[in-house]
């Protein structure tokens, strides 16, 4: 007994589905034949209908993404065929008489396997990028016109058009049963290319459709043959099939099957349905072709198909057009996005590469530095004791005299080195750059208007402040005008523009001077770059204030303008919480 328990507990769902067929079998076949048995079978299934696709309904409500996606349109597949379920009840039960032929429902039953067909193509077990919601609706909307057009084209003729009874039952369960086994045999191929919970749920779903597909051949021949009746034995696999569609939804629901990383599909699977879809279009002429010039029907089914081809022809070659003005966007989009990822990944590795040089200098000219200094020490001594003796002739105190200037420059080069190697990151605390600037102009100031260049400050009040260390901060600016003054040396004037605001949560600075430019872009920032003249300047001025920068997590460039001159901008980020109370009091 307790093994029967343990079978029934892990097979309850089964046992469910089995015992709800058992149950519509012995009340519909326990009722007399005739309008109570009809009322009984085609409510039965038409609340077991609505009940599938609450549940499905409830799937797409519980989950996200393509698998939210993937629900609703299965969801809304069973509902348009609860539309057909729902007339035929109509028909039989409200006005008490036959189906008439023909039945305007079986348009309806023939688009609701669209519905199906677009949610499995969605492949919701895949963790891939969602697709555009319009490229979604463009796919679906591609297929529901091509199986529309095959109804129109194939069965509406005989049905509408021109009454032929037989044939038009005979295509419509011949193109019926091709959209079914297409459905089937996408379910299957999902079913064997997953793994894991997705698997259940797609065997499920197969088992189910295909048990759908068994019992609606059944029931048409049987309609074909006079033998059917609602509420008869044809109806038990048809809510056989509804009760398993039911399970997969509830199955689906416990498990709540995610999407995983799936190997690549093979190429076989991968292009099959865009040539599908590429075969799809070009039958259509053809079909045109035939349906004027080889088709042995009337005149009218004749006009009627060459008609709807051409309606058909536009349709499919709008959905194109918009589906390919819509990739051409996105491919502009990327590749726009692509540039600017190699600039950023351009601009970061030039940054690396900078620190590089910059730590393996500073160890180099560290220890070089500390080597050079003692023996350029006892030059100056042994200079300064021979410079003491009264007895040396003119030419000789000129040679010594000479020696002590090369060697006090050559001291003033290796206490700039040492500065350079020594750079440490320093005490940081809230800067206002506005303050900054002002302090490093005034320094600056009398040494500009002496070489007669005119200086233009355009500080933005209230600039919010960043976390930085002021005096190296000033060390900065004043390196970057020196060097703007130095470029504009020797010219007639020349004018100096300093600009301070706020972009987002950075504060940027500019420096834009009139001189002739920055001659080597990609070295401006390389220690021991300059185009000063011998004895002017070391080259490390600007190695040192990139340096400065980046330990300021900040970010600092140089280009030269289209007319005339460079341009230095340095940006530093903003402190967050200050950033938060200068936007409350700009609103305010």
């Amino acid at each position: 007994m307790s093994a029967v328990k343990q079978f029934v507990a892990r097979h309850r769902r089964m046992a469910g589905t089995a015992g709800l067929i058992l149950l519509y079998a012995l009340l519909c076949f326990s009722l007399p034949t005739g309008t109570l048995r009809k009322a009984f079978a085609d409510i039965s299934q038409l609340l077991l209908l609505l009940a599938v696709s609450g549940v499905m309904l409830w799937n797409a409500a519980s989950n996200s993404g393509r698998t939210r996606v993937f629900w609703g349109l299965m969801s809304a597949g069973c509902m348009v065929w609860a539309v057909t379920l729902a007339m035929w009840t109509f028909y039989e039960v409200v006005l008490g008489r036959g189906i008439p032929e023909p039945f305007a429902g079986d348009v309806i039953l023939f688009i609701h396997v669209v519905f199906f067909m677009a949610a499995v193509a969605l492949q919701p077990h895949l963790e891939v990028e969602e697709q555009k919601l319009y490229f979604s609706t463009l796919n679906f909307s591609l297929l529901l016109a091509w199986w529309v057009f095959l109804y129109a084209f194939v069965v509406f003729p005989d049905e509408f058009v021109v009454l032929n009874t037989g044939v038009y039952s005979r295509n419509f369960d011949l193109l019926y049963l091709l959209e079914n086994v297409a459905l089937l045999l996408a379910l299957a191929v999902l079913a064997l290319r997953t793994r894991g919970s997705w698997k259940r749920v797609y065997w499920n779903l197969f088992m189910a459709f295909g048990l759908y597909v068994l019992s609606s051949g059944f029931i048409n021949a049987a309609i074909d043959r006079g033998q059917y009746t609602s509420g008869g034995i044809y109806d038990v696999p048809f809510v056989a099939s509804l009760c398993w569609l039911l399970a997969a939804g509830l199955l689906a629901r416990e498990l709540r099957p995610a999407g995983h990383p799936d190997p690549p599909p093979p190429r076989r699977w991968s292009v099959w349905a865009p040539r599908l879809a590429r075969l799809a279009i070009l039958s259509l002429p053809a079909m045109g072709y035939w349906a004027w010039f080889e088709s042995q029907a009337g005149s009218r089914v004749r006009s009627f198909r060459l008609l709807v081809t051409l309606v058909a022809m536009l349709v499919v070659g709008v959905f194109i057009f918009v589906r390919q003005y819509l990739m051409d966007r996105d491919l502009v989009r990327l590749l726009e996005e692509s540039r600017r990822s190699f600039d950023n990944l351009q601009r970061l590795q030039a940054q690396v590469v900078q620190k590089e040089k910059l730590a393996s200098l500073g160890q180099l000219v560290a220890g070089a530095a500390h080597e050079i200094n003692a023996p350029l020490e006892n030059v100056l001594s042994c200079a300064g004791l021979l410079l003491s003796h009264e007895g040396l002739a003119a030419k000789q105190i000129s040679m010594t005299q000479k020696i002590g200037e090369q060697a006090r420059r050559t001291q003033e080069l290796i206490s700039g080195l040492l500065s350079f190697a020594q750079q440490s990151p320093g005490e940081k605390t809230q800067v206002d750059l506005g303050s900054v600037l002002h302090r490093a102009v005034q320094m600056k100031m009398i040494q500009l208007e002496s070489q007669g260049i005119g200086l233009q400050t355009k500080i933005s009040p209230g600039l919010p402040p960043i976390q930085g260390n002021a005096s190296q901060l000033v060390r900065c600016c004043l390196e970057i005008i020196e060097n703007a003054a130095d470029a504009m040396e020797g010219g007639e004037g020349g004018s100096l523009l300093i600009t301070a605001n706020r972009e987002g949560e950075q504060v940027v600075l500019e420096f834009t001077d009139s001189g002739p430019g920055v001659q080597d872009l990609q070295h401006v920032f390389d220690p021991f770059y300059t185009t000063k003249p011998v004895g002017k300047g070391t080259g490390l001025g600007l190695s040192a204030t990139y340096g400065v920068v980046q330990d300021h997590h900040g970010q600092i460039s140089c280009h030269n303008r289209p007319d005339r001159g460079a341009v230095f901008t340095m940006r530093f980020p903003v402190i967050q919480q200050s950033a938060a109370l200068h936007a409350d009091a700009a609103k305010a």
